[in-house]
């Protein structure tokens, strides 16, 4: 803790942070405001091109950025990332995982390999990641798991293998936690979005966007700044004492 003004809690000068999934939609705002916070960045995801352009938007706030291509579901390739990363910086402080993916597939209709690849990327991915950074993170570091509010509600799409996966992380998220919260210092909690314009949700349909318009309780979608304002605050010592949670910033959606 610092005894500086409680506006100093929220700083993340001298951290380093992971975040997956760092080439588009919701992991580059998050690239942007851990940077514009004061921590330095390494940048995993599988698009070595869109990762040069988030780095690009991380250097222009004059932080150190180290990309690596990373496929997380290759518990090898995530053990690379976390030793590039030692390489670079000397030691990770903060991971995001938010490397993700959704389909909406009729359950009747859903193949075995369809569903295993997305509870493969969504669950067993975080899982890679978190075991890798946990092994060298000291005292003090924070992870948070991108769950979705759809671990906790569904919204008229058929998305079991997407819901099963956002759901398991929260039970992850609540394991590693017990683990790690005592025995090595590292804070492990899940963010819980809502929905927010990006480009996942770019394939809704005018009349879907609507319909869940009007289940949320503010009655708009969110700003991605929002949702990263609360993972800077999440990761931060402003939430030190907050551990094993799953933080649901949904504008309302799960209250309907």
């Amino acid at each position: 803790m610092t005894n500086g003004s409680v506006l100093d809690l929220f700083r993340l000068d001298g951290k380093v942070a992971v975040v997956t999934g760092a080439s588009s939609g919701l992991g580059v705002d998050f690239a942007i405001a851990l940077a514009e916070a004061g921590a330095d960045l390494v940048l995993a995801a599988r698009r070595e091109d869109r990762l040069r352009q988030t780095a690009e938007l991380v250097e222009a706030t004059e932080r150190s950025c180290l990309s690596v291509r990373t496929d997380v579901r290759d518990p090898h390739e995530c053990e690379a990332l976390v030793d590039a990363a030692m390489d670079r910086f000397g030691h990770v402080d903060i991971l995001v995982n938010n490397a993700g993916t959704a389909a909406a597939v009729p359950s009747t209709r859903e193949t075995a390999d369809h569903f295993r690849a997305i509870i493969d990327l969504n669950l067993s991915g975080c899982y890679w990641m978190a075991q890798a950074c946990g092994k060298v993170m000291r005292p003090g570091s924070s992870i948070v798991n991108l769950s979705s509010v759809m671990a906790l509600t569904t919204a008229g799409l058929p998305q079991a293998a997407y819901a099963a996966s956002k759901a398991g992380l929260i039970g992850l998220t609540r394991d590693l936690a017990q683990q790690w919260g005592g025995r090595k210092g590292i804070r492990v909690n899940a963010l819980a979005p809502g929905y927010f314009a990006t480009e996942m949700t770019g394939a809704f349909t005018t009349e879907y966007w609507n319909g869940l318009t009007r289940r949320i309780v503010l009655g708009r979608h969110g700003d991605p700044r929002e949702l990263s304002a609360s993972l800077v605050w999440l990761v931060s010592p402003a939430a030190g004492y907050v551990v094993g949670q799953t933080i649901v910033v949904d504008g309302g959606f799960t209250l309907t």
